[in-house]
């Protein structure tokens, strides 16, 4: 015996429907399934366009349908092939995590390395500057001694050939 084939534009299981033409021209189209009461997609995907629990909702291409948990099978070639990409997409993922931590943690001791040079830098340029503070204070108080007070005339020092006069 052989199987009828569905009626014209009938949905299959896969959501594609097959369309009958000319003998022996057999072709598929996508099929809009629609979405179930209450804003729920089959096998208990949650739909972001419903807006409450009453209603219908819209009807949802096959691409565009939740395919989780039970309608994946786990045989199947295509889970495996799921599985597989993200498992690779993972393993990435953590090896990118783990570089960008190791790059923060370089990046931290470079920086303590730059910190501690540069408070060494400071306090060589403190004791310089302490330093020539002292020399300029000392050069200030030394003009200071020499120069006579505001408003009082020197007299000059005699002069010897004016005294052999």
């Amino acid at each position: 015996m052989s199987k009828a084939p569905p009626a014209h534009g009938a949905p299959e299981q896969n959501g594609l429907g097959v369309l009958h033409g000319p003998p022996g021209l057999v072709q598929q189209a996508p099929q809009l399934v629609p979405a179930s009461p209450g804003g729920m997609g089959g096998g208990g995907c949650s739909s972001s366009s419903s807006g409450g629990g009453s209603g219908g909702g819209k009807a949802q291409a096959p691409s565009k349908q939740c395919k989780k948990g039970a309608r994946m099978d786990r045989a199947s070639d295509e889970y495996r092939q799921r599985r597989e990409r993200n498992n690779m997409a993972v393993k990435k993922s953590r090896l990118k995590s783990k570089q960008k931590a190791q790059d923060t943690l370089q990046r931290v001791t470079q920086l303590k390395e730059e910190n501690e040079r540069l408070e060494a830098k400071i306090k060589l340029l403190t004791k310089e500057l302490s330093v020539l503070k002292d020399l300029f204070l000392e050069h200030a108080h030394n003009l200071a001694d020499n120069v006579p007070p505001a408003g009082v005339e020197e007299t000059p020092p005699p002069n010897p050939e004016n005294a052999a006069q």
